[in-house]
């Protein structure tokens, strides 16, 4: 699939071709993704990833780093921390940016290390695509964990979006269909998971690791760290 998203950071980092980022979903209207938003120093992030940042412990991997930001804010740490990235350009524009250490892999496939932090922000983990995606994820998150690791990520209880309609039947309301526009071009539609708590912490809990709700906010978003029970 064509790579908008790496490509419109690109661009923005580089000041050439600018154009907006947008997001289509089966919800309505396309909507801006500000390519700003990849680019946030530390003051600029909420508090629910301010507090991951916080609870990150010895090697961390920052899974789907795009810009790099959270790197950078753990490197002025003085943490280890690798960024995984599977855009090509986004990964260029981390490693000028001075990200140290940068992956580009996909996380299903990656096994070069083992890490004792897994950290996915940004809602991060709707690169499962679905529930059974999550289920893989945490499986794989076991491979790639040193005893004692902890998988940290954040999602969003979507249940508000449908009010004026039933919840599917078909699938999990959460799983979303979305698509990219950047500079008139058009992404192949891919789904995207938005994981409700109750229904994170049964399949963790079925797959072996034990769930804890850090912190939550007035959004239905949520923080979890995950260890293996």
């Amino acid at each position: 699939m064509i790579d908008l998203p790496g490509l419109a950071i690109k661009n923005f980092y580089d000041k050439t071709k600018r154009a907006k980022l947008y997001v289509h979903d089966n919800f309505g209207p396309k909507v801006e993704m500000p390519v700003s938003h990849y680019f946030r120093n530390e003051k600029q992030l909420p508090v629910l990833e301010k507090k991951a940042m916080d609870i990150c412990q010895g090697k961390i991997l920052d899974v789907g780093a795009g810009a790099g930001s959270h790197p950078l804010i753990l490197q002025r740490k003085s943490l280890d921390v690798t960024a995984l990235e599977i855009s090509p350009a986004a990964c260029e524009t981390m490693q000028k940016r001075g990200v140290k250490k940068v992956v580009c892999d996909d996380i299903f496939t990656y096994e070069r290390e083992t890490f004792d932090t897994l950290l996915l922000l940004m809602n991060g983990i709707g690169l499962c695509g679905n529930l059974d995606g999550f289920r893989k994820l945490v499986r794989k998150a076991k491979s790639l964990l040193n005893r004692g690791g902890i998988l940290i990520f954040d999602s969003s209880d979507i249940a508000y979006m449908y009010e004026e309609e039933e919840l599917p039947t078909d699938r999990y309301y959460g799983e979303v269909s979305c698509r990219y526009e950047y500079q008139k071009q058009l992404t192949d539609w891919f789904s995207w998971l938005y994981l409700d708590k109750n229904t994170m912490v049964k399949l963790a809990s079925e797959e072996g690791w034990t769930s804890e709700i850090i912190l939550e906010d007035d959004n239905d978003q949520y923080l979890a760290k995950l260890y293996q029970s």
